[in-house]
């Protein structure tokens, strides 16, 4: 029975994988598991094609142990070029293989500003796709990657109808380039938790992030992203393992 990523008592510390081959995906695995990470995150457009296959992506989500694994397929890296439709038959290859829970962008089926279609036909087809997630027991996010700053009213517009399109989790990047930019996200968070029915993943880009991505879950934000150790495949938003470990102790989380 794999875990659940909704109504868990604390905020998931996730552990985000980028890897080229399953070698170095199960190490990382392994590794961020012994270290303290509550949760796998594992970005399939990192992974060379000769690993796609359901017995390589099962050994690679068994190294999870019975922590849950969060997966992506977006578009961009080894991914370019692929078809959304080829993209959303990924997400349901790793909900065979062991994924939980699978991020559907806003935009799959229709490429738009904000990630976030407003084509009917796209959204129907998105709704579709969630319906047959569900059906298979396991849950949706839906991302937004803006990477710009947005006041409150629009950040909440994107939850709101990612919420409507039947995602279990909505996910929204945007950014902060200003302290006062930073500050507002906050404010974003605690309205958010009052707006949505559903848990909400609000990160932000940028050079005034850090403190959102590590402060975010004392303001209702469901999970940290982190990554164990920066190298060759990750880059540097996301908070370190062990900075994570702390500030969670610090806040009683």
């Amino acid at each position: 029975m794999k875990k659940s990523f909704l109504n868990s008592a604390t905020p998931f510390v996730t552990e985000m994988v980028q890897a080229p081959t399953a070698g170095q995906a199960e190490i990382k695995i392994r590794n961020a598991i012994a270290d303290g990470a509550t949760a796998i995150g594992f970005q399939m457009s990192f992974l060379e094609k000769q690993y796609r296959t359901e017995e390589t992506l099962t050994s690679i989500f068994s190294a999870a142990e019975d922590k849950p694994v969060y997966f992506t397929n977006y578009r961009s890296g080894l991914n370019e070029g692929t078809s959304d439709e080829e993209l959303t038959d990924g997400l349901l290859f790793g909900l065979k293989c062991g994924a939980m829970l699978v991020d559907v962008m806003g935009d799959t089926f229709d490429p738009s500003p904000e990630e976030l279609t407003t084509n009917e036909n796209a959204i129907t087809k998105q709704m579709k796709l969630i319906d047959e997630v569900h059906k298979k027991g396991g849950e949706v996010l839906m991302s937004s990657h803006v990477y710009e700053f947005r006041n409150a009213e629009r950040v909440i517009k994107i939850a709101l109808e990612q919420q409507r399109r039947g995602a279990d989790i909505v996910k929204i990047v945007t950014g902060a380039q200003t302290q006062e930019e930073e500050l507002k996200n906050l404010e974003i968070c605690r309205l958010l938790k009052q707006e949505l029915k559903v848990p909400f993943l609000f990160l932000s880009a940028g050079k005034y992030s850090y403190l959102h991505r590590t402060v975010g879950p004392a303001l209702g934000v469901c999970m940290w992203l982190c990554f164990r150790e920066y190298d060759e495949f990750t880059y540097p938003g996301p908070p370190l393992l062990s900075n994570v470990l702390k500030i969670k102790q610090g806040l009683k989380l």
